[in-house]
């Protein structure tokens, strides 16, 4: 990663609370363009508690974040959607309309971020289904899809925006690990793009099979595991 690119995410000195109390405190660390980082840590740990305070779901009490040029620490209510527009937010248990198809599914989603031409909108749904290898279920309901189905149609909705980032909770928790492999391959693509990937993750195994840079949370406490070091002795 070059250290020319520029800088999406910056966290410094940050404290973030959540239902009143302090989750992670003195929170530093920088992600850039293109950039591929996994977040991993034992349940409890707070790392969703980061993911969320990076796209002002959560409180920051103290210290300084900022995210696609937007200064989360301080940003405004009603700056908040236009903030996630420039996001990708992918959760571990999909989040998608269980009423609604496919396609009615990724449609809510780009008429409430602005999209306005129908032709448009059709054409760019086909576009991110095609992308996450999903051709032809656009018509079909969440219940008819598989997990893994699920998952892609999540990373489709996800895409939609052209994000700068892509920030994904657990997004293979609920998988087997045949499917969960399919989905890293697939962010791993994604990434390729050049968009950066930000992944909270319990699935050590991909590190051996795709080894980027990774934050290791601890008591609230995230740190930069150095290159080369083994992972068995930082979990353990």
């Amino acid at each position: 990663m070059s250290e020319t690119q520029e800088i999406i995410i910056s966290v410094n000195e940050a404290q973030i609370q959540q239902d009143g109390i302090s989750v992670v405190s003195d929170l530093h660390f920088n992600i850039r363009e293109g950039e591929f980082v996994y977040l991993i840590g034992k349940t409890g740990s707070g790392k969703s508690s980061i993911l969320r305070s990076l796209y002002a779901d959560l409180e920051v009490l103290e210290g300084q974040i900022s995210v696609a040029g937007y200064q989360v620490d301080a940003i405004l209510r009603n700056e908040i959607p236009f903030l996630r527009r420039k996001l990708g937010i992918i959760f571990q248990d999909f989040e998608l309309f269980t009423d609604r198809s496919v396609e009615e599914n990724l449609k809510f989603v780009m008429k409430a971020t602005g999209w306005t031409d129908n032709q448009k909108i059709t054409d760019r749904v086909l576009e991110v289904l095609a992308k996450v290898g999903l051709n032809g279920i656009e018509k079909k309901m969440p219940h008819q899809l598989s997990g893994g189905e699920q998952q892609r149609v999540v990373i489709a909705r996800a895409l939609i925006n052209n994000p700068l980032v892509i920030l994904a909770d657990e997004p293979t928790g609920n998988l087997d690990p045949t499917v969960a492999n399919d989905i890293l391959d697939l962010f791993i693509e994604i990434n390729k793009e050049g968009t950066a990937v930000l992944m909270g993750t319990h699935q050590h195994n991909f590190l051996k099979k795709f080894p980027a840079r990774v934050l290791f949370c601890d008591n609230g406490i995230v740190k930069d595991v150095p290159k080369g070091m083994v992972l068995k002795k930082i979990v353990n």
